[in-house]
C-alpha cells in the first residue's frame, strides 16, 4: 500500500511538472510581451474583445494576467467590496462621469470597478509615469474602462494621456478624482468650461491638496473639493502604515541593501516620515530626521530620533529619503557632498523633492543598473544610487499592501458619492475635510477583518460625554496624534 501511495504521489508530481513545462513558454512569452515591446502604445492600434479602441495601454493581450492581479487584491480589500455590494443596488453614482488620475495598480482597479458598479462612467489615467501595472491597465481596458496609461511614459505621454481622458467628443466629466493635482490643473487650464461644470473634486495627495487650497485662496476654485489626504483614515493608515511597510520593500527590491547599522536621514516627520523611520529603526538602521515644524520635530525627538539639518549629516549618510511634499529638499550641493554609494530616494508624491534636473549635466555620467535604479557618477568616480529618478519609490519600485489601500479607496468612493449627491447648498466653492462620521464608517467596515468588537456606550455614558451613541466619537479638530500640523502650506 505504501509503495502504491508513493507511486501515486510521484505520478502527480510528474504530471504537474509536465504541465508547467508545456505551458512555461506560452506564459513567459505572453507575460514579457508587455515589458519587452518597445513600440509606443500611441503608435499601436488595439481593440478589446468588445470591439472598443477607446483606450491606450501597453498590451491589451495582458488583460488575463491583470485580471488575476485584481482578483488577488480583492481578497484583501473586503471592505471596499462590501461597500460595492451594499450600494450597487441603489446606484448612488448613476449619471456620474468620473475622470480619474491615480496610480493604476491592482488596488486602484478594485476602486475603479467599484465606481462602475455603483453607476459611474469612468475614464482613467496615471498620476505617475512609473507606477502603472501594465497588466492591470489592460484588464481595465478589456472590462470597458477607458484607460490611458503604461509604465515608463515620457512627460509628453503623461500629458497626452490626461488630455485623452478629458477631451472626448460626446462625453464630459462631472466629477474629478485626482492624486497630485495634475488632472485638476490640466482641466482648469485647458478646459475651463468643463472645470466650471464639475460637481466636485476628490484629492488624495498632499501636493494636490496644496494646489486646491491655493486655488481657493485666490478665489479661482469654482467647485467644491474634498481633501481626502487629511482625513484620518488616509493620514493614519495609508500614509503611516502603508509607507512603514512599502519603504523597505522598495529599497530591498532595487538595491538589495541590508539596513542594520546603516546611517539614514529621513527628511520630514509627517505620517509618511513616521512610518519610514519606524520601519528602518526596527531593522537596526541608525536614523535621524530633518524637520521645519517644531511640533513634528519634538515628536521625532520623543520617539528617539535626532533632529538635524541635512547639511550637517549629509557626508555620513548611507541613505537619504525625502517625505516632505516640498521642492528642492535635496539640492545639487547636498548631492555633491554625499559619500560614494549613498542611496537617494523619495517617498513623497511629487518628483520635486530631489533636484534631479541639476544632475543632468555633461560632467556627470548616468548609468542604468536595473529598472528604476541609476548610478550617477561624478568625475572622481563617486557614485550616488538614485531610485526612480526621484519619483515616488514605493509605487514606482514595489507594490503596496492591498488592505491599507482598501481604506483609502473606500474613503475616495464615499467622498465621490457625498459630493455627487449633496444638495447645492451643502458645499460651497471651497476645500472640505471628509466628515468625521464618514471616517468612522470607513474604519468600521474594516474591523471585521480582525474580528474586532466595538464597545457600545450606555445612555448614561453618552450623556456624560455629550456624545451620540452612534458617533461621531471625536470632534473634528481631534487628529489621533500627539500634535496637529495644519495641512496647508502656502508656497506663494
Amino acid at each position: 500500500q505504501q509503495t502504491a501511495k508513493t507511486e501515486l504521489q510521484n505520478n502527480f508530481i510528474r504530471s504537474e511538472v509536465f504541465f508547467f513545462i508545456a505551458n512555461m513558454n506560452k506564459w513567459s512569452a505572453s507575460y514579457t510581451d508587455s515589458s519587452d515591446d518597445e513600440t509606443s502604445p500611441r503608435e499601436k492600434s488595439q481593440v478589446n474583445s468588445k470591439g472598443s479602441s477607446d483606450f491606450c495601454v501597453k498590451n491589451i493581450k495582458q488583460a488575463e494576467f491583470g485580471r488575476r492581479e485584481i482578483e488577488i487584491a480583492e481578497q484583501d480589500m473586503s471592505a471596499l467590496i462590501s461597500l460595492r455590494k451594499r450600494a450597487q443596488g441603489e446606484k448612488p453614482l448613476a449619471g456620474a462621469k468620473v475622470v480619474g488620475c491615480t496610480h493604476i495598480t491592482a488596488q486602484t482597479a478594485v476602486l475603479i470597478e467599484t465606481l462602475v458598479a455603483l453607476g459611474a462612467q469612468c475614464r482613467w489615467t496615471a498620476c505617475n509615469i512609473y507606477s502603472t501595472q501594465n497588466e492591470v491597465a489592460a484588464a481595465l481596458a478589456e472590462s470597458g474602462v477607458s484607460v490611458f496609461a503604461w509604465k515608463g511614459e515620457s512627460e509628453d505621454d503623461f500629458w497626452w494621456c490626461i488630455d485623452r481622458c478629458v477631451n472626448m467628443e460626446g462625453w464630459q466629466a462631472n466629477m474629478i478624482l485626482d492624486d497630485g493635482g495634475d488632472l485638476t490643473h490640466w482641466v482648469y487650464k485647458k478646459y475651463p468650461s468643463v472645470f466650471k461644470k464639475v460637481r466636485g473634486i476628490v484629492e488624495e495627495s498632499v501636493t494636490g491638496v496644496h494646489r486646491l487650497y491655493q486655488l481657493s485662496k485666490a478665489g479661482k476654485l469654482c467647485v467644491p473639493a474634498m481633501n481626502v489626504n487629511d482625513s484620518v483614515t488616509k493620514q493614519k493608515f495609508d500614509n503611516l502604515y502603508c509607507c512603514r511597510e512599502s519603504i523597505l520593500d522598495g529599497l530591498k527590491r532595487t538595491t538589495d541593501v541590508m539596513f542594520g547599522g546603516k546611517q539614514v536621514v529621513v527628511c520630514g516627520y509627517g505620517e509618511v516620515g513616521k512610518g519610514c523611520c519606524s520601519a528602518l529603526k526596527a531593522l537596526g538602521a541608525i536614523v535621524c530626521v530633518t524637520e521645519i515644524d517644531p511640533i513634528c520635530a519634538l515628536q521625532a525627538c520623543m520617539d528617539g530620533f535626532r533632529v538635524l539639518k541635512l547639511n550637517e549629516v549629509v557626508r555620513q549618510m548611507d541613505m537619504i529619503i525625502t517625505c516632505t511634499g516640498n521642492k528642492n529638499v535635496v539640492t545639487r550641493e547636498h548631492l555633491d557632498r554625499m559619500k560614494n554609494g549613498c542611496i537617494v530616494c523619495n517617498m513623497g508624491h511629487s518628483n520635486t523633492e530631489i533636484d534631479v534636473a541639476s544632475l543632468r549635466t555633461p560632467e556627470l555620467t548616468w548609468e542604468r543598473v536595473r529598472s528604476q535604479v541609476d548610478h550617477v557618477i561624478w568625475p572622481d568616480g563617486k557614485r550616488v544610487i538614485l531610485l526612480a529618478e526621484g519619483r515616488l519609490l514605493n509605487l514606482s519600485c514595489s507594490t503596496v499592501p492591498s488592505f491599507v489601500l482598501s481604506i483609502t479607496a473606500t474613503t475616495q468612493a464615499l467622498a465621490l458619492i457625498e459630493l455627487y449627491n449633496a444638495p447645492e447648498s451643502r458645499y460651497k466653492q471651497d476645500v472640505y475635510l471628509l466628515p468625521k462620521k464618514m471616517d468612522e464608517y470607513v474604519a468600521s467596515l474594516h474591523l471585521p477583518n480582525f474580528d474586532a468588537h466595538l464597545t457600545e456606550l450606555s445612555d448614561e455614558q453618552a450623556k456624560y460625554m455629550g456624545l451620540n451613541k452612534n458617533g461621531p466619537f471625536k470632534p473634528n479638530y481631534y487628529r489621533y496624534e500627539r500634535g496637529f500640523k495644519t495641512p496647508h502650506i502656502d508656497y506663494d
